[in-house]
């Protein structure tokens, strides 16, 4: 009888590499604060256990409360970067966020559309600090030529309406699942609508904490009898599944970039859809709840809220029972009750 050979998947296999984690490749601007862009997407993509290749689209000139330019990198120069990457490294999926110009749409595109099998997530920014004559080209590339590709499109409920549905006169806003309409004419599947309003009578879904901030918009405040927020995922069909936050009086920078980015990772690690959005809902609620403010500009998300040492400096490894021994409660998914201080930071 011959003995069956040893596999790289035994443990008992001392050459045995660990398996790679899922590898997303982000393209988007950079941004000097940190807050957004490739450094958010890199930090927020780390934190959910997958490995971030980022293509920079655009040098943006901002701070932690605003926008004041850009200057696009030449298209080529892109295309060059994820093709150069994608020679070598095998991607699970896709986050799109602002690509720089309507040339940048073009390239990006052009590269998506050699590896339409996997999940690409897609995140419209408030874009109304560029000048009209770069903005209109760039919205209609990315409707054209982005959003077919699309399976998520993410964004804030008022931007949303703006990019999907520029004509809408109603004097009501439109629904979660009429912007999912108006995505899918142009071939996108889902819609993840962020910061709809909510009348204060509202109350919090059951079993949702309350978060700082849970929309995907920057720097927003409270309004007069509006004290909740409502976050849904919604196709052409109804909506499928979403969390009620409160609000709260405070402006953030990076909300969007971090839920498309922790969506866009969790997708590339093969988890289903809704339980992919609602886990991505919680880090997001929970990496605001801990953000912090660098400057004097808006608060920045804590993406690592769950590696935080504990308390006490001397608290006894085991205690605490969540990443970071005492830190902040992990999303949905992280905490399994055994974490530890100085547990490692791959959670998946």
């Amino acid at each position: 009888m011959n003995p069956q050979p040893a596999t790289a998947t035994e443990p008992a296999d001392p050459g045995m590499e660990p398996p790679a984690p899922a590898c997303v490749m982000s393209f988007n601007a950079t941004d000097p604060s940190g807050a957004t862009g490739t450094a958010g997407d890199v930090a927020t993509i780390a934190a959910m256990g997958a490995h971030a290749l980022p293509v920079v689209t655009s040098i943006v000139m901002r701070d932690t409360a605003d926008t004041f330019d850009h200057h696009p990198i030449d298209p080529d120069v892109v295309a060059e970067q994820a093709r150069t990457i994608l020679e070598d490294v095998t991607v699970a999926g896709w986050k799109v966020g602002f690509l720089g110009s309507a040339d940048g749409v073009s390239a990006v595109a052009e590269v998506l559309s050699d590896y339409t099998d996997l999940p690409l997530v897609s995140y419209m920014p408030s874009l109304s600090w560029l000048e009209e004559d770069q903005l209109q080209p760039y919205l209609d590339a990315f409707r054209e030529l982005i959003l077919p590709a699309t399976e998520v499109l993410v964004g804030n409920h008022k931007t949303l309406q703006d990019f999907l549905l520029p004509d809408w006169d109603n004097e009501r806003p439109p629904s979660a699942r009429e912007l999912a309409v108006a995505a899918g004419e142009h071939g996108t599947r889902y819609v993840l609508v962020t910061g709809i309003m909510l009348p204060a009578k509202a109350a919090p879904k059951m079993g949702a904490r309350p978060a700082g901030k849970a929309g995907a918009n920057d720097a927003t405040a409270t309004g007069a009898g509006e004290s909740y927020i409502d976050n849904v995922l919604a196709s052409p069909q109804g909506a499928l599944t979403g969390e009620k936050f409160e609000r709260f009086d405070a402006g953030f920078t990076g909300a969007g970039d971090t839920l498309s980015a922790a969506l866009a990772a969790l997708l590339a690690a093969g988890s289903e859809l809704q339980a992919a959005v609602g886990e991505a809902l919680s880090f997001l609620d929970q990496s605001l709840d801990a953000g912090f403010r660098p400057g004097m500009g808006n608060i920045v998300p804590d993406r690592f809220f769950w590696a935080l040492p504990g308390p006490e400096d001397g608290e006894a490894e085991g205690e605490g029972g969540d990443f970071g021994g005492g830190g902040p409660t992990g999303p949905e998914g992280f905490d399994d009750g055994k974490a530890t201080k100085g547990a490692p930071r791959r959670v998946h």
